[in-house]
């Protein structure tokens, strides 16, 4: 059978068939995001390393790394868990036949937040406050509890015109 160019150009635009797939994004294209990320909450860490924590440099970049350490566990923490209610998290299917590990799958976020935020509480009471790191460690709770809140608050209340408070999730 003999086609022609127009027959080819059909065949691009038909749809895929069962059993074809589209070729897959390569591992650096799919997690460009969380690897960039991490990429910039490294370089503050070697960054603040070698500062001097007393000098306008080294303290912006303490603050830093607890920031981006959150922006981290943003992008890692809402492509595993969820928060069932919240606007800011994907919403749960129901994959449990126990309510309890049902309750623990739908709120598995904050659940997980909650124990992270825990385990830095805890060092921070172990750290000299005052300290290089113990200033990290205190603005890594700031960051952990403003995350907690913002799964808590997006449950309930919306804000006009953001993406995630719109009538359409």
């Amino acid at each position: 059978m003999v086609t022609t160019v127009a027959d080819d150009d059909a065949m691009k635009r038909a749809p895929r068939q069962i059993g074809h797939t589209k070729p897959t994004k390569t591992f650096l294209k799919r997690h460009s995001l969380s690897l960039t990320a991490t990429g910039i909450l490294a370089l503050w860490f070697v960054l603040y390393v070698k500062a001097d924590p007393k000098t306008h440099a080294g303290s912006f970049f303490g603050n830093a790394i607890a920031d981006w350490t959150g922006v981290v566990i943003t992008i890692l923490a809402t492509k595993w868990f969820f928060e069932k209610g919240s606007r800011e998290s994907r919403q749960p299917k129901k994959t449990q036949r126990n309510r309890f590990l049902e309750t623990l799958h739908e709120h598995s976020l904050t659940i997980f937040l909650l124990i992270t935020w825990i385990g830095w509480a805890a060092l921070f009471f172990k750290v000299d406050p005052d300290s290089k790191w113990g200033t990290v460690v205190s603005n890594l709770v700031s960051e952990w509890s403003q995350q907690i809140g913002l799964v808590l608050l997006t449950k309930r209340l919306i804000e006009t015109g953001s993406k995630e408070s719109s009538d359409n999730r």
